[in-house]
């Protein structure tokens, strides 16, 4: 009997378009190798074909990394985006500050003491004269 394995996480699966790549990694890997192949014939005649080809993956090794590498679900450039946040963007020292509930219930009841104190002012000047 044939036996085919169903992952219990269904958010991890993902579709696949052509010779089982998805569609990030075959635009990724397109677009490498725009990149890569023309370099390397471009270098391989003035500087030989091993450092064409070297040069060749050196250039390719980023699209490759887009496409491939994920961490806790989460593609390359957000990791990177992420760090570049923490490292340089945000400041270093993040300062503390609490939400104290009971500051919020006692200037909440202040202002129903300001709301009825007006509602009794009103009151008492359409008594008046």
């Amino acid at each position: 009997m044939a036996y085919v394995p169903v992952p219990k996480d269904l958010t991890k699966v993902k579709t696949k378009v052509f010779f089982g790549l998805t569609k990030r990694q075959l635009i990724c890997f397109g677009a490498g190798a725009l990149i890569g192949v023309p370099l390397f014939f471009l270098l391989k005649d003035s500087a030989g074909t091993s450092v064409a080809a070297f040069c060749m993956v050196l250039v390719m090794l980023p699209a490759f990394l887009l496409a491939m590498y994920e961490k806790n679900g989460q593609p390359l450039e957000v990791i990177i985006r992420n760090m570049l946040s923490v490292f340089f963007i945000k400041p270093k020292q993040r300062r503390y500050a609490t939400c104290n509930f009971y500051i919020l219930l006692e200037r909440q009841h202040q202002l129903d003491k300001e709301v009825q104190q007006i509602v009794r002012q009103g009151k008492t000047k359409r008594k008046g004269p």
